[in-house]
Formats: C-alpha cells, sequence, structure tokens
C-alpha cells in the first residue's frame, strides 16, 4: 500500500513568487498535486468543471459549510470560495502531496481542521524587493501597490503559526528547501509509529 499523501498549504503575500517557486519545486515530482476549490462563481470562457474549479450553487455551496465538507472558505467579490475535504483526502489516500495555495485566513482554518497539515509560508527577500517585484509586473495601480505592501506587513504580523519559512531570494533555492520540506514531512516519527511497531 503506498504511504498516505500530505496536505501542503502554501501561502504567501503577494508577489513574493510562490508560483514561480511551487511549478519549479514539481516539475520533475510525480507525486504532488493541486487542490482544486468549489466557487459559486461562473466558470470563464474555457474553464472546466473539475480542473480549474467545482463550480456550484450557492445552495450547494452553504450546504457544504454547514456539513464542514470544507478546509476552508471564504467570500471574495460576491462568490463563495473553499476547499473541499472529501477531493484532499482521496488525492492524499491515493499517495499524493496535496498543494493548496491560500490566504492566511484559509490557513488558520485548515490547521484547525488538519492538524498534521504542513504549512508553508513565502516570503520575498526583503519588503523593498516586493515593491519592485510588484512595480515590475506594470499591472497594479500606485493605490494597488500601496494596499499590497501593506497588506503583507500584515501577513507577517500573522504568520507566526506556519511550520517553514521559505525566504524566496533564489527560485532554485526555495524550490529546493519546499521539496526538502515535502520530503521531511513524510519521515515525521508520529507517521512511523505502525512501521516500528511492526519490526
Amino acid at each position: 500500500m503506498s504511504e498516505k499523501g500530505k496536505l501542503i498549504v502554501i501561502s504567501g503575500p503577494s508577489g513574493a513568487g510562490k508560483s514561480t517557486v511551487v511549478f519549479k519545486a514539481i516539475e520533475n515530482r510525480n507525486d504532488v498535486c493541486f487542490s482544486t476549490s468549489v466557487t459559486t462563481r461562473k466558470p470563464r470562457p474555457g474553464e472546466t468543471d473539475g480542473k480549474e474549479y467545482f463550480f456550484i450553487d450557492w445552495d450547494r455551496y452553504n450546504e457544504m459549510v454547514a456539513r464542514d465538507e470544507l478546509l476552508e472558505h471564504a467570500e471574495y467579490v460576491t462568490n463563495g470560495y473553499g476547499t473541499p475535504r472529501a477531493f484532499v483526502e482521496k488525492q492524499m489516500d491515493a499517495g499524493l502531496n496535496v498543494l493548496l495555495d491560500i490566504e492566511i485566513q484559509g490557513a488558520r482554518q485548515v490547521r484547525e481542521k488538519m492538524p498534521d497539515a504542513v504549512l508553508i509560508f513565502v516570503a520575498p527577500p526583503s519588503l523593498e524587493e516586493l515593491e519592485r517585484r510588484l512595480r515590475g509586473r506594470g499591472t497594479d495601480t500606485e493605490q494597488a501597490i500601496e494596499g499590497r505592501l501593506k497588506r503583507a506587513r500584515q501577513e507577517y504580523a500573522e504568520a507566526d503559526f506556519y511550520d517553514y519559512l521559505i525566504i524566496n531570494d533564489d527560485v532554485e533555492k526555495a524550490a529546493h528547501a519546499l521539496n526538502a520540506i515535502m520530503d521531511a514531512a513524510h519521515c515525521r516519527f508520529a507517521d512511523k509509529v505502525e512501521w516500528l511497531k511492526n519490526q
């Protein structure tokens, strides 16, 4: 029987380079998948139900919240979003590590419901570098950039419950650190006690 996968939660400020680090880390791994969220918003052109999101209506969303079927959930711009527990557990039972890229509030909810999830905070080398990256994108207004920097400071102040901090000053090094954390998570003593007992 294959070893059960882990839930790996990734958070960090916008502009920290989370996606770049994650994709670099998993490019040669076949034991990792991304979590698929539920949402009440309508599919955009080219989106497929079950791929980008599970598209559901508000009645089903509220039912999932009431039945504790979501590991975390939040509402953004009049739509509901959440991580379905059943989907995550099915992937983990198949031996896959499930990656979940969410905000700090969602990570707190996951920690309560799945205490053995591995929580990783990805940060830029400095707030100055974060500002440089955000300006380099050329997609945000001055007001939006200031808002993102303010939010990053708030996230730093709230992130003390994470298990690991990866400082993304070099994508290769950060990806290597992420892989090392995922591998180490499978060596936790508590997960190996049964193996010891059977020796």
